[in-house]
């Protein structure tokens, strides 16, 4: 059977089922090529907003994700297999079947209000990107952000949308508390490369603008090449930090490519339809980098990579962001503001 050559706006080719499940529909060839599945928005029943982890290689402890599943149909979203435990797949399933938290502000007052919340930092997008298409409608994003300026909790986000620059109002005033941080993601400068791996977020030269409005508005901002992929983007490191610097980032991070569960399959059929002369040659810098797999779920290692070649990406990283005059990696949020706006109310009465 012939595979589908792919969907105009989408980085899943097909629909292949979930790892969980043992029946899988093999849709007509025709079918898959000419038509590509609308968006569907389904209701989240969540009786809570913020997640918890305990991964000793992650940033944060606690985060709010207002969307499962993510339109932006980055190829190699890490976060993909996560649908699968709600009965979908991680490939077309994950970019066109999204879950709404339409309760999300609601639900994260309730939560903030609790004498068992101890202030923290909040991630926004710790899984899905919080600036998904979607939420230039919802506003589900923008009214959680409000909720956090009414506690002045601190909340650090990452994006790869030029819609989060709507919010910079919000923002500006918890930067004013040391609460806020942005941190825009940045794969590639290719604008080519970046609209076949990530069809539906800002292009890059939207991504450097964001930034700039991020930083003339006050508020810390800093880019993530995330992820940076061996023998395909690995080499842009210079040049990103560059452009991002002159933008006016002040901090940098990087993150080697993650193919976990389905992202495998996806990634290399992704790199067939569109670089197949690249193909080995990526994946070998893969397994160089993931002890001869393509993934690496343990630890530490699974955000660094292991062995010479990963070295030499995180070398290149950091001469890039010295060159770039980048000193830091993250801003210091501060919890020392952090209000019950009840708490208040008692205070006057």
């Amino acid at each position: 059977m012939k595979k589908p050559s792919g969907f105009k706006g989408r980085g899943s080719a097909d629909n292949p089922k979930n790892r969980f499940e043992k029946v899988e529909r093999v849709a007509e060839p025709e079918a898959d090529e000419t038509s590509s599945p609308a968006t569907q928005f389904l209701p989240d029943a969540s009786k809570s907003i913020i997640a918890y982890n305990d991964s000793p290689d992650v940033g944060f402890d606690a985060s709010i994700n207002p969307y499962r599943g993510c339109e932006h149909g980055c190829i190699y979203c890490y976060a993909r297999p996560t649908h699968e435990y709600l009965g979908f797949s991680a490939s077309l399933d994950f970019e066109t079947r999204i879950m709404v938290k339409r309760d999300a502000p609601q639900l994260l007052r309730k939560e903030l209000s609790s004498p068992r919340w101890k202030p923290q930092v909040l991630a926004f997008s710790g899984v899905t990107d919080c600036y998904q298409p979607i939420e230039k409608k919802l506003q589900l994003t923008r009214q959680c952000l409000e909720v956090l300026v009414e506690f002045r909790n601190p909340v650090i986000i990452i994006t790869k949308n030029h819609l989060v620059t709507r919010d910079m109002d919000i923002l500006s005033e918890l930067a004013r508390y040391d609460c806020a941080a942005v941190f825009v993601s940045i794969t590639t400068l290719d604008e080519k490369l970046s609209g076949l791996m990530e069809p539906r977020a800002s292009r890059p030269a939207r991504r450097l603008a964001a930034i700039g409005a991020l930083a003339r508005a006050g508020i810390p901002v800093g880019y993530l090449q995330a992820p940076m992929i061996p023998g395909l983007t690995d080499s842009e490191a210079p040049a990103i930090a560059t452009a991002a610097a002159a933008a006016g980032a002040r901090y940098a991070g990087y993150v080697p490519l993650r193919l976990p569960h389905a992202v495998k399959e996806l990634f290399e059929d992704w790199l067939e339809r569109n670089y197949p002369e690249r193909k080995e040659k990526v994946l070998n810098r893969i397994r160089a980098i993931r002890g001869g797999n393509l993934n690496d779920p343990n630890f530490h290692s699974r955000m660094n990579g292991q062995g010479i070649y990963a070295e030499q990406m995180a070398e290149l990283f950091r001469l890039a962001c010295k060159k770039a005059g980048f000193k830091d990696r993250s801003p210091q949020l501060s919890t020392s503001h952090f209000r019950r706006p009840r708490e208040q109310l008692k205070l006057f009465a």
